[in-house]
């Protein structure tokens, strides 16, 4: 079996422009036209709705690879890193803080270049105690002749399939020389093909034990940053990337398996990040709606209960909310939960759906 590496042309890669036209003019377009929303809207929602695509570009990313993160621990260490507002957050875990504070690096320092040292820093943030899970590993430095060879396997032992096998060690300082001497280099391409291609590329050499993926998203997100002009970040492409995990790899591993010219891989990866686009809109909707409900709740101040249980109603709640619900959320009676529940009826805050009784239930009001 061939891989992409071992081609006497790698890598040289090519792909056909006529072929990706159209989709990139289209992912360009929306790019254009969603930051133009965001400018338009004040510094706090501007802030919020970045927030909200970091806390989930960080969180799908890592979700990728299998490693599932606490989302209000995210929310918390990237609101300390960007200077925002904490109360009631948790404090984050060690693995939290790295992952943010490599985020935060590429997207905030986008402008900055990118250099093996860099990576290594990236690499430390990501295992700040030199294991993987129960193994210790080379952390800040790329992967040793010791390290074995860094192959992508399934099936069970016996029968075992090998999907990609990444270039040996001792070709690492090498393709990671000739790879960042690109990616630093004047662009000859657009800056969105630009990241596309970064992706593939890095992925492909897997210069490290562990972390390649989410390193390369990274990288993928500083590319992208350089194309908006913004350390703002108002989409998650990982957002989008995980809910096509299965086509993600599969392309991944056609084009690694395949010649040099990459077209469906970068076909592939406009036509995601278009959708993660469609998809920040609904992100700005959310922010807007919220904004607006507590534009309202300022007007006439409630009390730190009505409070804790509305912000428990715009995180996701699950079901409808009750007087039962909200008392224990509340922690209070429920004589006292009816009460404040009355006492947001009437402010216009929750509305009333259908039904009585035992099956009374409430939600919140559309803004205005």
């Amino acid at each position: 079996m061939t891989f992409i590496h071992q081609i006497s042309a790698w890598p040289r890669f090519t792909w056909d422009d006529r072929v990706l036209a159209a989709s990139l003019a289209a992912v360009r377009h929306k790019q254009g036209r969603h930051l133009g929303l965001m400018d338009a809207l004040g510094f706090e929602l501007r802030a919020e709705a970045n927030l909200v695509s970091l806390v989930s570009e960080v969180v799908k990313s890592s979700a990728i690879e299998g490693q599932n993160l606490d989302p209000k621990e995210v929310r918390s260490s990237l609101a300390r890193k960007l200077g925002l507002e904490t109360a009631g957050l948790p404090t984050p875990s060690r693995e939290v803080d790295g992952v943010v504070e490599m985020m935060v690096d590429a997207t905030q320092n986008f402008a900055g270049p990118l250099t093996a040292e860099r990576l290594f820093g990236w690499h430390a943030a990501l295992f700040p105690t030199g294991r993987s899970g129960m193994r210790r590993i080379t952390v800040g430095a790329w992967r040793t002749k010791e390290d074995g060879p860094m192959q992508v396997v399934s099936g069970a032992i016996g029968r075992e399939r090998v999907h990609f096998e990444a270039p040996g060690a001792d070709r690492l300082e090498t393709e990671m020389a000739n790879f960042l001497d690109w990616f630093e280099a004047p662009p000859s391409i657009d800056p969105v093909l630009l990241a596309g291609v970064a992706h593939f590329w890095f992925v492909t050499i897997h210069p490290f034990v562990d972390g390649n993926g989410r390193i390369a998203r990274a990288i993928g997100d500083l590319a992208l940053s350089r194309a908006d002009g913004s350390k703002e970040r108002y989409y998650s492409l990982s957002t989008q990337i995980e809910a096509e995990r299965k086509q993600y790899y599969h392309q991944l591993e056609s084009c690694q398996r395949g010649g040099l010219d990459i077209t469906a891989w970068l076909a592939w990866f406009l036509g995601c990040l278009d959708r993660s686009i469609d998809r920040a809109e609904e992100t700005l909707d959310s922010v807007l709606r919220k904004a607006k409900l507590w534009q309202r709740i300022h007007q006439h101040p409630i009390h730190d209960r009505q409070r804790k249980v509305i912000m428990r109603l715009l995180d996701n709640f699950q079901g409808k909310l009750t007087t039962s619900k909200y008392a224990k959320l509340a922690k209070c009676s429920p004589d006292t939960a009816l009460r404040d529940i009355r006492d947001l009826l009437e402010r216009r805050i929750l509305i009333q759906n259908p039904g009585g009784g035992r099956s009374t239930s409430y939600r919140l009001a559309e803004p205005d």
